[in-house]
């Protein structure tokens, strides 16, 4: 079910950093992403951090809101990090300041075929909520 990566498919998702350094420090301590590119300055910095599979995240700095504010863009429900084990990346997140939303679990997705995996979901730094996704299959 794997499909190629030469074609159109997903590039990043964008994040709104509180604390810019240490929402950069979070990604890679929690998930080993690695600063790919970066612009900007001050409130204006953002950076693409390089998960490992021709994927990225973008942390944009400026985030300077009261704590427990959500920001203004709108609604993120969630999005996945593909990983090679959900309870390590599970401990590895929290060890790096995330906190845990659902422990890691095993379910069957029944769609077009049951498909196993296992998955856990943890808040980050900034409030996005990030579902740490193992399968391989999927």
């Amino acid at each position: 079910m794997r499909r190629s990566t030469s074609g159109p498919g997903f590039h990043h998702v964008a994040l709104r950093a509180r604390d810019f350094e240490a929402t950069l420090r979070f990604y890679a301590d929690a998930f080993g992403f690695e600063r790919a590119y970066g612009w900007g300055q001050d409130a204006g910095r953002a950076a693409l951090l390089a998960t490992g599979d021709g994927n990225y995240v973008e942390v944009f700095a400026g985030g300077s809101r009261p704590p427990g504010e959500d920001p203004p863009e709108g609604a993120l429900l969630h999005y996945a990090i593909r990983v090679p084990d959900a309870d390590a990346a599970f401990q590895r997140a929290l060890a790096a300041g995330a906190r845990a939303v659902s422990a890691p679990r095993s379910l069957t997705i029944q769609g077009d075929t049951p498909v196993p995996v296992r998955i856990a979901f943890v808040r980050g730094l900034d409030g996005e909520v990030i579902e740490l996704f193992q399968n391989e299959a999927l």
